[in-house]
């Protein structure tokens, strides 16, 4: 064995260091889920001290569809996260400050929301005509599917309340099965350290609310980075041709990457550069977006489960439903998937001719036009 290949050949050492790594990002990743339900427990608790006249006023602010739903994208719009608002949201209903008819359609906000990453991440491209106009396009495709899914589903929701009772029902026989004595461990193995931060408050509602949303904050994004580099680091060489091969091959595949790193924004955001590059096309990567979708809802899910609270599993099952229904309707159908294909890549020609206009339709829909609807419509 000549010394180059003795050199680059991995020692008992580097391998046992590489184990242990592994073993403590693993542990990290269990303590930092445990922080992250406390969290969420911590905010359920502070709505309860907050006392009945503030859940009214909360609830009478989320009494109109239109509010929560642009509440939901605004702040999701400002965390860069739908993991973080669901989450809270469920916190919020299973306090009782929010009700499930508030919380849909903030959820759905979310969705749309969340799409503000990967659109930022394609500027990244903007000094390079040929790959700006393929990231623009790979990023905003997610954002105009999200909407379409808005404009149908919110208004069969204020009509019908399709989401609220599918998922109340699909709440109802989870329980049944025993779904919901899964969070029951769980909650009493959180509770301590919950009455701990209560105490360490003095019971105060509001610092208690601060705490424990910087709690959940903080370890979701400590889960997904860790997560990152376990799982990522293992995936990037297979981002080929294979994997996105047939439309329900790269559906699943972004639905199993988001799931594992817990982070749609992440999991959409690496394919921009690859689109961009040409190494992939708009209509391969279009249903590992919508896959992404389904599996963000798994982090609220997890939520609501620690909660035992069959509202806020409602709420979580409302958002899956919310994904899966969109996708039900519109993927399968060419003329109606080919219309967020369409704008995606109408929308990209005009960015490439005019390089204010990315700047300025991120502005405007994710942060300028839901503040002006939030005051208008409240």
């Amino acid at each position: 064995m000549t010394n180059r290949s003795r050199q680059m050949s991995p020692t008992p050492f580097t391998e046992r260091y590489s184990g242990l790594v592994t073993v403590a990002k693993l542990l990290g990743i269990v303590l930092f889920l445990y922080l992250f339900i406390v969290g969420i427990g911590a905010m359920g608790h502070s709505f309860k001290l907050f006392g009945k006249e503030f859940s009214e006023r909360i609830l009478a602010t989320t009494a109109s569809p239109l509010v929560s739903m642009f509440i939901g994208l605004l702040a999701t719009s400002l965390v860069q996260s739908s993991s973080t608002t669901t989450s809270i949201i469920v916190g919020m209903v299973a306090g009782g400050a929010i009700s499930i008819e508030g919380a849909i359609p903030m959820v759905m906000g979310a969705n749309v929301g969340t799409t503000i990453t990967n659109t930022m991440v394609s500027l990244g491209h903007i000094t390079r005509r040929g790959e700006f106009r393929r990231a623009f396009a790979a990023a905003t495709v997610h954002d105009f599917f999200n909407v379409m899914t808005l404009f149908i589903l919110l208004p069969l929701e204020i009509a019908t309340g399709y989401l609220a009772k599918t998922a109340g029902w699909l709440s109802g026989v989870f329980q049944g099965m025993g779904g919901m004595k899964l969070g029951n461990p769980l909650k009493a193995a959180t509770k301590p350290a919950i009455d701990l931060m209560a105490e360490a408050v003095a019971q105060h509602a509001l610092p208690l609310l601060l705490l424990g949303a910087g709690l959940t904050f903080m370890m979701l994004a400590m889960i997904v980075k860790i997560l990152r580099s376990l799982v990522l680091e293992k995936v990037e060489a297979l981002f080929d041709q294979f994997l996105f091969k047939t439309t329900m091959r790269a559906l699943f595949f972004g639905a199993l990457l988001t799931v594992a790193v817990q982070s749609s924004s992440i999991t959409t955001s690496l394919v921009v550069p690859l689109v961009g590059a040409g190494l992939l096309q708009l209509r391969q990567v279009f249903p590992y977006m919508l896959g992404a979708n389904i599996g963000t809802t798994v982090t609220a899910m997890l939520a609501a489960l620690s909660t035992t609270n069959p509202a806020a599993v409602t709420v979580a099952f409302a958002h899956l439903m919310f994904n899966i229904t969109g996708i039900s309707l519109i993927l399968p159908i060419k003329f109606l998937r080919d219309i967020p294909l369409g704008l995606a890549r109408w929308m990209a020609d005009k960015a490439v001719e005019n390089r204010w206009i990315p700047l300025i339709y991120i502005g405007l829909v994710f942060f300028i036009l839901p503040l002006i609807l939030i005051l208008i419509t409240r």
